[in-house]
């Protein structure tokens, strides 16, 4: 396994979400076999390993912890909070809460779920406009020095708050949507990483599986998969977007790689610094996955995806308002 540096942490060069553990493709997957597929993943060479209290809430990182409990010393886990969840109940309700209380609770309650001693990226999940980014970033330097996190991200904040926040602590890592169909950090988050050196971390690296090539309008989603109500996955939306899954088969046809493959090994061609971390709930799929590591896209190739995937316009909204709302405050 190759790895790279997310702002002086050093991790393998593909890491592994957990969110579909937690039933939003549908019913939560076996136990057992969630854990088996976890510590597979490491044991291909993955060592960054995601998570987050609002996967659930808190199962997921119950579920990570125990598959991660005897691999301790050599991974990297990330949590994360901020979404308006009682640290105690778990109950959810609207909205998202970064008051520097409920952060620290939050934490504490992360640690008991996780079994560990420290969370060694912890993330803003959403920011709060009601706080200001100096008074979380404050928070997480004094969780830091207290033992209890080793490193601070950010996920799916606007370049201003990366700027501010990383004035009181250093940024180690930005996690946003990123992906040939979704390119929104690319005018300014990316090239603010690159001037800080922070780590860039993209989430649905494959577009929730629709890079992937199977996906067409006649597919249905199981009940309770976020898809179902998603913008692009809408039939009429899929049907439109073929063309982007068209190009990434193209060249993986000529690369004797797969679809999944060459939209990873896309995402490590833009920056040294970027990490993607793909969900699955398949061994066979971490495997294949893990493989775009080895697929080197040369100048000509890259040069190509960019300018077919820069004549074709993708429609239907990456989230629902909602949820989108709340991205690059």
């Amino acid at each position: 396994m190759q790895f790279r540096t997310l702002g002086g942490l050093s991790v393998s060069a593909l890491g592994f979400g957990t969110m579909s553990f937690a039933g939003t493709y549908g019913a939560a997957a076996d136990t057992a076999e969630s854990i088996r597929v976890i510590r597979g993943a490491h044991e291909q060479g993955v060592t960054l390993f995601d998570t987050a209290e609002a996967y659930g809430p808190f199962t997921n990182e119950v579920l990570v912890g125990e598959a991660l409990a005897p691999i301790r010393d050599q991974v990297i886990v990330a949590s994360k909070f901020g979404f308006n969840i009682d640290p105690e109940s778990g109950e959810r309700k609207p909205g998202v809460n970064s008051r520097p209380d409920h952060i620290r609770r939050a934490v504490d309650g992360m640690l008991k779920r996780l079994n560990m001693e420290k969370i060694d990226l912890l993330y803003q999940h959403r920011v709060d406009p009601d706080v200001p980014i100096e008074d979380v970033a404050g928070v997480v330097k004094d969780l830091i020095a207290a033992g209890k996190v080793g490193h601070f991200g950010l996920s799916e904040a606007g370049a201003a708050t990366i700027r501010r926040a990383h004035a009181v602590q250093p940024v180690t890592a930005i996690q946003s949507e990123y992906s040939l169909w979704t390119r929104d950090p690319e005018p300014e988050v990316l090239p603010l990483c690159e001037e800080l050196g922070i780590g860039f971390v993209p989430w649905s690296p494959l577009g929730a599986g629709f890079l992937t090539g199977k996906i067409d309008a006649t597919t249905s989603f199981a009940k309770g998969d976020f898809r179902a109500a998603s913008p692009r996955f809408t039939p009429e939306a899929i049907t439109a977007n073929q063309a982007i899954v068209d190009l990434v088969q193209r060249i993986a046809a000529t690369k004797g790689a797969t679809p999944a493959q060459v939209a990873l090994a896309w995402l490590l061609a833009r920056k040294p610094f970027i990490v993607p971390i793909f969900g699955t709930r398949h061994l066979a799929r971490v495997t294949e996955n893990l493989g775009a590591a080895d697929v080197a896209l040369t100048a000509e190739e890259m040069h190509d995806i960019e300018t077919t995937a820069a004549s074709i316009t993708i429609v239907g909204d990456r989230l629902p308002a909602a949820v989108l709302a709340m991205s690059y405050r």
